[in-house]
């Protein structure tokens, strides 16, 4: 059968006739039939046309062309978090650590506490959050005992004015300090106790040793999550020394987040397209992802956003799918294999997929022949696509359901025109 193929541009018509008998010779007939004997197939333009006896039709093998409902197949990904749902925690604030309150895996909601600090710069925002409330509540004070002598005519209209300007001041500098403290992860309810404490009881406040803030006034500072999810990934340990300029520089190994929180549930999946898939790609189509770490299951997920550039090196397209994970299994950072799926009102022009041995390329076009009734084979053009894993999506020129050769094209070719 292969040296069939490999020499039928040298063969006419009549000798392919004869050899074909020779092959079914060698595979055991007892007689060999003359080249005579054998029936010549009728050429009608593109179409040909064999007798039910012919040798030459069990060199040809037909399959039904198949709807095709993948838009790309088998397309290369790599899963990490989602980060709609996953935050990076860092400190504000230098200090060491003295203690670390999780671990990996453990579960974490909003304002959770992760680790705690003993910061110098913690303790130095609350001073100035005690003294800017203590300098407002005296300047308070001294505007209203000025008013009060003002309309007894013991003071001044300038002094209630110094009075006021005075009162501004303090409370100009309260919400820089308030700024300042909640920029640092405080919270309101740190003032209203500050504020509620120091109205009480100004000697016990200013130490902070009242119920309810000691262990929010003191240089004790505590690193929240600002997402409820799963610790993924710490980077912290007991006695170390964290200082927000390291973490914030451009070097990257000082760019670690001490933690990261994230939802494991959903993850975010990168694909590397070739820029002939384009068209064929749009957001919200299915995703089917398999994993070599569980062979027998399949992932769902949908495409999300579509890169408006080329990757330069590589010349491929990034598109990036959210994945479902409610069991977890998939982790961060696996490689898996990613078919998309074809939109559903763009499968009636998504064409058919067929063998790529069933198409030819004669002069820059592509053909391929179609069985229209047993022993009946017309040739026609059809547009295609780009091959992949043995099949090859046709877009014009065949319907699915017809059925196409998928063995022996060549051969009926070089029938329909010896020339080539």
């Amino acid at each position: 059968m292969n040296y069939f193929l490999r020499y039928k541009h040298l063969l006419g018509t009549g000798l392919i006739a004869a050899l074909a008998v020779m092959v079914l010779a060698g595979c055991g007939k007892n007689e060999v039939a003359s080249p005579a004997s054998v029936p010549s197939p009728k050429v009608n333009g593109d179409e040909v046309v064999f007798l039910t006896n012919s040798p030459q039709l069990d060199f040809i093998s037909v399959e039904a062309a198949q709807p095709r409902t993948v838009a790309v197949k088998h397309v290369t990904g790599r899963l990490y978090w989602d980060d709609d749902v996953t935050v990076h925690v860092f400190t504000p604030v230098f200090g060491r650590v003295t203690k670390v309150l999780v671990d990996v895996g453990d579960a974490v909601g909003v304002d959770s506490p992760l680790a705690e600090l003993d910061s110098p710069d913690y303790a130095q925002a609350l001073a100035n959050a005690r003294t800017a409330v203590g300098n407002l509540m005296a300047a308070d004070k001294s505007l209203s005992r000025t008013k009060e002598l003002l309309a007894h005519g013991a003071y001044a209209q300038k002094d209630l004015e110094t009075a006021e300007a005075a009162y501004i001041g303090a409370l100009a500098e309260r919400d820089r300090a308030k700024a300042v403290l909640l920029n640092y992860g405080g919270s309101d309810r740190i003032y209203s106790e500050l504020e509620r404490a120091m109205a009480e009881d100004r000697s016990e406040a200013a130490s902070g040793n009242y119920a309810g803030t000691k262990n929010e006034l003191n240089s004790l500072y505590v690193v929240c999550s600002p997402l409820a999810g799963v610790v993924v990934d710490k980077s912290i340990n007991p006695g170390q020394e964290i200082r927000p300029d390291f973490q914030l520089a451009s070097f990257q190994p000082m760019v670690t987040p001490l933690f990261t929180v994230s939802d494991p549930t959903k993850l975010w999946l990168q694909l590397d397209v070739a820029e002939a898939d384009l068209p064929s790609l749009e957001p919200g189509q299915p995703l089917h992802i398999f994993s070599a770490a569980y062979p027998d299951l399949v992932f769902t997920g949908a495409v999300e956003k579509i890169s408006a550039t080329l990757d330069p090196a590589t010349r491929t397209l990034k598109v990036r799918g959210a994945v479902a994970n409610p069991d977890k299994l998939l982790k961060a950072e696996m490689y898996v294999t990613v078919d998309i799926v074809q939109a559903t009102d763009k499968l009636p022009n998504a064409g058919v997929e067929i063998s790529a041995s069933a198409v030819f390329l004669v002069d820059g076009t592509y053909y391929l022949f179609v069985q229209t009734a047993p022993g009946h084979f017309h040739r026609q053009t059809v547009k295609v696509g780009t091959e992949q894993d043995g099949e090859i999506p046709v877009f014009e020129g065949l319907t699915a359901g017809q059925q196409v050769v998928t063995e022996g094209a060549l051969l009926l070719q070089s029938i329909v025109n010896p020339a080539d």
